[in-house]
């Protein structure tokens, strides 16, 4: 089973982790905001697929605080599996990206796609705190990444 953990504030991240979930299909994967989930969930899943906004140059404080309470129980326990990331960025990406890799690399995790950006093109205060809607190709190209994620699994390529 693919887990599909995702935190989003301005429903640009949460639209694509649904994309990303619904590229899976339901059967496939789960869907859980990274406040509800737990090392125990972790331990159950197959791969993982982490989607946040990035917020100042890092990741989201709420995926932040879920790696904060899963890391030290699952150090040894998910060696290997596969991730990959989608990230909303406002402009850049790649200080969230950055910092959801160390903190894997830790767990030995495995990326098995290249880093999904999205940019949203946010600059003013006003365009950054306003609700998002992803354009349709870019939420296509996270539903493809559910759906390869999700076969690779299910063909043991991963």
């Amino acid at each position: 089973m693919l887990l599909i953990i995702w935190h989003s504030r301005t429903g640009a991240a949460r639209a694509m982790a649904e994309a990303a979930f619904a590229g899976a299909g339901a059967g496939r994967a789960c869907l859980v905001p990274a406040e509800q989930v737990c090392p125990e969930r972790m331990i159950d899943a197959r791969g993982y697929l982490f989607v946040c906004p990035e917020n100042l140059a890092t990741m989201s404080g709420t995926m932040k605080e879920m790696f904060d309470r899963c890391y030290y129980p699952l150090l040894g326990q998910i060696e290997g599996r596969p991730y990959a990331t989608a990230i909303a960025a406002g402009s850049d990406g790649r200080g969230a990206e950055a910092q959801i890799d160390r903190i894997v690399t830790g767990w030995r995790l495995r990326r098995i796609a290249p880093p999904l950006i999205v940019n949203m093109g946010a600059q003013l205060p006003e365009q950054i705190l306003a609700p998002k809607t992803v354009p349709a190709g870019e939420l296509d190209r996270c539903g493809d990444l559910g759906a390869a994620f999700a076969e690779g699994l299910d063909l043991g390529l991963f």
